[in-house]
């Protein structure tokens, strides 16, 4: 498979090339307007390359163009890496999705749920329901983010240090050390909230590996995928090729530089963030939704089975419930009307609530600094795209682009 350029003619795989221009033109419009630095996106039809705009500055400061081997913090995009490697353990029968997860994590022994008072004297009771794997995989556990800045909870999470980041020298255990401590926002498997889960999911991975999760991935997952230029942090003889990190100013000309979070990227994390702290490439990410189109399989290398990658791609909500049903209305990196969740997934359950062209079974994820991805088994898609500016919900650049993917399908 070609690693940086287009390596089929959009023709051959159902794809129109005049229309396929339309997101260069759609996407240079935000780069004309100042809302955006650079961006880069890749769309691959049956396991090839039809389509990769590489557009703007990677920095605009210094004016170093988007390359096709340009890094991005991928944040969010983290989150199905790691729920991929805890079904790669799943697969080998180090535990069950039912299994507490205190089994591994004793500090989730006996959590206690948040049902009212201020963050000064919150008024809790016992979890009726252990948190399990499942509800780790979910989103369902009861955790949250400090970022959310809605409930109770948030703000007890942000009273510890945890917002954006986490308190300076805190490794991953603390970290999950430290949420155990705070009420949960709801009993497990209640409702739907974005959270800290994929991070603790991270620690469950080292604890039952008995590996380091960079170690995990690196082995298990990235270097069986080729994927060269993806870590949890970016080396010196890299920083070259990372692009820096904006935030929208809308009453600006351009966007605002974040080198004070930007730039902790480029030297070894304290924690390791199963959640949102890997630096990847366009090409690198696009290998593994190859591998996630493929069935598991990508190149000779097997991580999950078909089956199992089936399994984590339909709507585990109770009920076949959506997100606007189930989730908390928060801030999430998916809309939630005719939109499920998986083991690690956002799924596509009815485009039309969606409001977004898709397929029924399209599944896909985010990052805060607005870079996106999605797989549609339906049509064989796979799209990549990145950019660095934050918050992601800045503009509705993920819908856009599905609209002017799918209306270059013409097959």
């Amino acid at each position: 498979m070609a690693e940086f350029t287009p390596d089929v003619d959009p023709a051959a795989v159902g794809l129109d090339a005049r229309r396929l221009s339309r997101i260069d033109a759609h996407l240079r419009r935000y780069l004309d307007e100042g809302k955006l630095a650079g961006c880069q996106v890749m769309v691959s039809r049956h396991g090839k390359v039809a389509h990769l705009s590489s557009l703007g500055l990677a920095d605009l400061e210094t004016g170093r163009p988007v390359e096709t081997d340009t890094l991005w913090r991928i944040y969010s995009m983290t989150k199905p890496v790691t729920s991929v490697a805890a079904m790669m353990l799943w697969e080998e029968g180090a535990f069950e999705l039912t299994d507490p997860v205190s089994k591994w994590l004793p500090e989730f022994a006996a959590p206690r749920v948040y049902v009212g008072g201020p963050a000064a004297k919150p008024v809790t009771v016992p979890a009726t329901e252990p948190i399990r794997v499942w509800h780790l995989l979910t989103h369902t556990a009861g955790l949250t983010y400090g970022f959310h800045k809605v409930h109770v909870t948030d703000e007890l999470h942000r009273l510890k240090g945890f917002e954006v980041g986490v308190p300076p020298g805190l490794d991953l255990a603390g970290c999950v050390r430290a949420w155990a401590e705070i009420p949960l926002s709801f009993q497990p498997g209640a409702e739907w909230n974005y959270s800290v889960a994929t991070d603790v999911l991270g620690r469950l991975v080292e604890v039952v590996s008995g590996q380091s999760l960079d170690t995990f991935f690196a082995e298990r997952i990235f270097k069986p995928l080729g994927m060269t230029d993806t870590a949890f942090w970016c080396p010196e003889d890299k920083h070259g090729r990372l692009a820096a990190l904006y935030a929208a100013a809308p009453s600006a000309r351009r966007p605002v530089r974040m080198d004070a979070v930007g730039e902790a990227f480029k030297r070894p994390p304290t924690w390791l963030s199963g959640g949102g702290g890997l630096v990847s490439s366009t090409r690198d990410y696009t290998r593994f939704t190859w591998m996630l189109l493929n069935g598991g399989e990508l190149d000779g290398v097997r991580l999950l089975s078909p089956r199992t990658l089936d399994y984590m791609t339909v709507n585990h909500l109770p009920g076949g419930a959506d997100l606007a049903t189930f989730g908390r209305p928060l801030f999430a990196e998916t809309r939630f009307d005719g939109v499920g969740f998986g083991l690690g997934f956002a799924v596509v359950l009815d485009p039309v609530a969606y409001r977004t062209l898709s397929s029924v079974g399209e599944y896909q994820w985010g990052g805060m600094a607005s870079t996106a991805f999605w797989v549609d088994p339906v049509e064989q898609l796979s799209v990549v795209f990145m950019t660095q500016l934050m918050p992601s919900s800045a503009y509705p650049l993920r819908s856009q682009l599905r609209q002017l993917v799918y209306q270059a399908l013409v097959d």
